[in-house]
């Protein structure tokens, strides 16, 4: 069974129904016990840094992360589940989980590209520049396409841990991959094919980093 980790964050239900086009059985559940009985942990997300950390201390979920971290087994952070992976956020000013050492910031107001204003937040299709091997990734076109929709990208602390990049006003973080942890800024259950098989190469991977 693959769980979906529930703090009250949004998102949900469309990682499940993702799930579910792939053949993959999962359960969307804030539950302790029956997390532990998951052979993966998804831990997706939208919403505020400073409300997901409250949610997840209030329900005692966020030494349960670090805990199944801890332990080698599968887990994949989507957009905000993947920004409070690091040791702070610039949203709220945020002390996050601290699984990666790194913190999460905010995109410029004034940036631009061909000298035209970006907007705030980056919501479309972009691609990823994937700067290494990993199962999770595996069988990804490099033309691929995801979909964003985020104010803050992750700025991982060991360039080691970064996986993939997007250009976006400047190049930034959108992938990394720790040990048993995958992480995406972008939202894979949203971007058709090319997610769909990030989703599925995660539920057949077992937490080994290298191919």
């Amino acid at each position: 069974m693959i769980a979906i980790v529930d703090y009250g964050a949004g998102n949900l239900t469309s990682v499940a129904r993702a799930l579910d086009h792939i053949g993959k059985n999962s359960r969307i559940t804030g539950d302790p016990a029956v997390l532990a009985r998951a052979s993966h942990v998804i831990f997706p997300g939208v919403g505020a840094a400073g409300d997901a950390m409250v949610n997840l201390r209030a329900r005692g979920l966020d030494g349960w992360i670090r805990d199944w971290f801890a332990a080698g087994k599968p887990l994949l952070g989507i957009c905000l589940g993947t920004q409070v992976i690091f040791d702070y956020s610039e949203e709220n000013e945020t002390a996050c989980l601290g699984l990666i050492s790194g913190r999460v910031k905010r995109f410029p107001a004034d940036m631009k590209s061909d000298g035209r204003p970006l907007k705030i937040p980056h919501m479309g299709w972009n691609g990823v520049s994937f700067t290494g091997r990993h199962p999770v990734f595996r069988g990804i076109p490099e033309e691929a396409e995801f979909y964003f929709v985020h104010t803050y990208y992750p700025a991982p602390s060991e360039a080691d841990h970064v996986i993939g990049r997007t250009d976006y006003g400047l190049t930034f973080c959108s992938a990394v991959a720790v040990r048993n942890l995958v992480a995406v800024q972008f939202h894979p259950e949203k971007s058709g094919v090319p997610g769909l098989k990030i989703l599925e190469n995660f539920c057949a991977w077992g937490g080994e980093h290298a191919e």
